[in-house]
C-alpha cells in the first residue's frame, strides 16, 4: 500500500516545493541576519524583537511543516473514509446500519467529493505556505527595521482567506449533495 494516494501525491507537490524554497532561502539568509530579528508583526510594523537563533529564525518554516503534516494527514484520511453513498448501498446488519448512520455526518458524500475535499485541504495548505513565505521575507531582512510596507499584511492574509474560501465551498457543495 502506498504511503499517499495519487490524489494527495500530486497536490502535495506545490507544498513540498514551498517548503524546500523556504528552507533553502532561510539557510542562505541565516548567516546574514542581524542579532535581533522580528518576533511579532502587527498592523503598524514589527512590535517585538527576539535574539537570532535557529528556532526563532526558522519558526515559520517549522509551523509550515506542522501544518503540512496536519493537512496531508487530513486529506489522506478524507480519501480513505468510506463515502456516505457507498455506505447507504451496503447490505448491513441493523446494528452496523445504526452505527454507520450515526457516523455519516462527517463523511464525504462520494469518492469524487472526497477527492474534491482533499484537494481543497491541500490547496489551503499551499495558500498558508504562501502566506508564511511572505512572513519569512519580513523575518529574514538584513536590517532590523520596524517599518513594514502597507501591502504586507494583506499579502499575508489574502492567500489564507482564498484557500479557506475554496475549502469551505468544497465542504458546502458536499453537504448539498
Amino acid at each position: 500500500m502506498a504511503l499517499f494516494s495519487s490524489s494527495v501525491r500530486l497536490w502535495l507537490l506545490p507544498n513540498t516545493v514551498l517548503l524546500v524554497v523556504m528552507t533553502i532561502w532561510g539557510a542562505l539568509r541565516y548567516p546574514h541576519l542581524p542579532g535581533r530579528i522580528p518576533k511579532h508583526i502587527a498592523g503598524g510594523g514589527v512590535d517585538a524583537w527576539t535574539d537570532k537563533s535557529v528556532g526563532s529564525a526558522f519558526l515559520l518554516v517549522f509551523v509550515y511543516v506542522g501544518v503540512t503534516v496536519l493537512m496531508v494527514g487530513s486529506a489522506e484520511l478524507t480519501l480513505r473514509q468510506t463515502p456516505r453513498d457507498e455506505l447507504a448501498n451496503a447490505d448491513v446488519t441493523p446494528f452496523a446500519a445504526a452505527q454507520a448512520t450515526s457516523s455519516l455526518m462527517n463523511r464525504p458524500g462520494s469518492r469524487a467529493s472526497a477527492r474534491r475535499l482533499a484537494r481543497a485541504l491541500l490547496l489551503l495548505n499551499t495558500c498558508i505556505g504562501i502566506s508564511l513565505l511572505t512572513g519569512c521575507g519580513v523575518l529574514w531582512r538584513a536590517a532590523p527595521d520596524p517599518n513594514l510596507p502597507a501591502w504586507l499584511v494583506p499579502a499575508m492574509i489574502l492567500p489564507f482567506l482564498a484557500g479557506t474560501a475554496v475549502t469551505i465551498t468544497a465542504a458546502v457543495k458536499d453537504r448539498k449533495r
